[in-house]
Parts: C-alpha cells; structure tokens; sequence
C-alpha cells in the first residue's frame, strides 16, 4: 500500500486511515460533518497527493492532447486549466481529468488517482502516432487543496497579494524555498480555495505551516466526499464510470464539437438522438438515506441507480444523485428507491444543492 509524502503528519494528528486507490489515507480526524462544516465555514486543509500527474512533452503534444479530451485546450501557456474527459471510441468515461497548458510543447494532465496507470497506458497507445513524450510523474508530486472563505486570506498571507487575483480554474506558479509551485484556483468542495502542486518535500512544509501555524482544519476523505457531493460534482466510478458517457452525467458542457477527439462520432450521434439516461438530483420523502448502486423503480421496473446519497448537515431531507431512464428524468416525477429492500418514496429534482462559491 501506497504512502504519501503526508502519511506521519495524518497518523500524528490522529487521523483514521483507510486504503484508497493503492494510497493509505485519511479517512476523517475528527468528524466527517466537523470538517464538512470547517469547509463551508472558514478553511480546511486535504492532502490529494494521491492525484496522479502526467506530463505530455514535445513538438505535437497540442496535438495529442486535443485528440484525447473532449473539450478545447488553447495552444502554448494559458492562464486558465481546462476540466475535460477521456472517452473510448464509444465515448463512455475513462476518466475526468484537469489540463494545465503549460508551454507549447508541455501540458500537465492531472487525472484521479484509481485511475492513473489505466489513463496512462490509454496516452501512451494513442500518442504512437505523435512525436511526443509521456512523463508519469506523479511520485515526484504532491498536492494540497486549501478549500473555504478564508482560503484567498491565507494564501495572500503566504505567497502574496497576487494571487487573490486569481479567478476560478486560472493558475499561477510560485517560488517557495527555493521550489516551484503551481497554484490554481480550484477545488472539488464547491466553496472557493486553492489547489498547490509541488515536490513531496515542499507539500509537507507547505502542510506544516498552514496546520501548525495557521491552525488549519486537517480534513479527510470523507468530508471531500460530502462536499463534493453538495456541489454536484462527478465522482469517477460512482456519476461517471466506463458504462457512462459524459452526455448521461450531465457534462455536455465539457464536450465540443467543433473539434476532433476520440469517442466524438458516438458522443454526437447519442446528442442527436438525446440521452436514454440522466444525472437527476432525488429528495428522499421516506424514511432511509439512499446509497451509492441502490436500485430506483417506477412503474414496477428498475429505471436506475443511485450514484451518491447522503443526509447531509444543514439539509432537512437526504439528498441523491441518480442514474435514471430520461422518460422518469423530469423534475417532480415519483419514484421509489429501494433501501435494505423496502421501496422507499424519493422525487426527482434539481442538482443543485447548494450555490458554489466559486471566484469568477
């Protein structure tokens, strides 16, 4: 099992570790809803180091890079990552991943840590046409997300007044000890914050300090999961998965078609003729919280799964994401979801759980 570079700092402050992804990780350190609410209140702290990193160098790695997401990357430096997808010829998910245009000739892919060598065997037999060169490196990286209201007031703090001039998905890089560090503005909470790429070594100072010094909430998976899922935000292998096109989950938004890329013929047929499932948000009105893969019926057939379920703090109702057949799609349609096998009375309603608070 996999460590971090983080790994005595969680065990010394107590944290409940659990596998994850081929990584030991923190679970929670104290509550899941304390750090929930840590998040939504003032700042926490995650250590995602797990993430994994690839590198794609060389005179047409643009052009690789475009043939392998779904949305458009720019040419050369950018101020801004690009969320896209990598989809099979089919174009169902095989990750979702960030894009950091970093040069002409060098772009950061930073994809889910379960996910790392599969999407890096996937690059590399689709770059054999491409004069490029793939560079795994996530065991040279680290990386923080400091998620929360007093995120911009901290990293000011630390690294200075221009990078509350960040906007959403927009990066910058630092200098800190000598080391370099990528920071974007971004996250998987909802809430606005910062995510710190950097070498092992550096993310563990960088970690002392904002915990040590700054007496920053340390927060767990657990609560990463919460917050994510009060944001709507997609999980890989729960909302999107290799039997799932990003059409289905709702991202049409990272999807464009006005370029080419792999799984684009499939995704535009299936647009054309609308999709036969979508990502619907469910209140349940029974008693029972509904989980992940538990089956959705109406009409006296299976018309779905749950993806992610959850009572969440602040919420009067348990809250779903759910998979469902496009006829029972609709907003205010009753459905039943089937808890510890007892059809529990759910209806379907929007995905927004809450109001980001993104920095546009």
């Amino acid at each position: 099992m996999n460590k971090t570079s983080l790994y005595d700092q969680h065990v010394r402050l107590g944290a409940q570790m659990v596998p994850f992804a081929g990584f030991l990780m923190p679970l929670q350190y104290t509550s899941i809803t304390a750090e929930h609410q840590a998040v939504r209140q003032s700042v926490g702290l995650f250590d995602v180091s797990h993430m994994g990193e690839i590198f794609i160098k060389g005179p047409e790695s643009h052009a690789l890079v475009n043939q392998l997401v779904t949305n458009i990357v720019p040419l050369g430096r950018s101020e801004k990552a690009v969320y896209g997808l990598l989809c099979n010829e089919m174009g169902f998910v095989l990750d979702d991943l960030f894009v950091y245009p970093l040069a002409e000739d060098e772009y950061l892919l930073v994809v889910n840590a379960s996910n790392v060598a599969k999407d890096e065997a996937w690059i590399r037999i689709q770059s054999h046409a491409y004069d490029v060169i793939i560079d795994n490196a996530s065991d040279r990286y680290g990386q923080l997300a400091l998620q929360g209201p007093d995120a911009e007031a901290l990293m000011i703090d630390k690294f200075g007044s221009q990078y509350a001039q960040l906007r959403f998905m927009q990066y910058a890089t630092a200098d800190f000890e000598g080391a370099q560090v990528l920071i974007s503005r971004s996250g998987y909470t909802g809430e606005d914050g910062y995510e710190i790429y950097a070498d092992p070594n550096t993310v563990a100072k960088l970690w002392d300090y904002f915990i040590q010094e700054r007496h920053v909430t340390p927060c767990g998976l657990g609560c990463r999961d919460t917050l994510r899922f009060e944001g709507a935000l997609s999980l890989y292998g729960h909302e999107i998965d290799e039997n799932t096109t990003p059409l289905e989950a709702g991202l049409k938004f990272a999807v464009k078609f006005e370029k080419e890329f792999i799984g684009k013929q499939a995704l535009k047929t299936e647009f054309e003729a609308g999709p036969t499932r979508r990502l619907v948000g469910l209140e349940v009105i029974g008693r029972g919280i509904a989980r992940a893969d538990y089956e959705v019926y109406a009409d006296h057939q299976k018309i779905g799964r749950v993806t992610t379920g959850y009572l969440l703090s602040g919420h009067q109702r348990p809250l779903a994401l759910a998979l469902l057949d496009t006829k029972y799609a609709q907003i205010g349609t009753n459905v039943d979801i089937m808890i510890r096998n007892i059809p529990v009375p759910a209806v379907v309603r929007d995905t927004i759980f809450m109001d980001k608070k993104y920095k546009r």
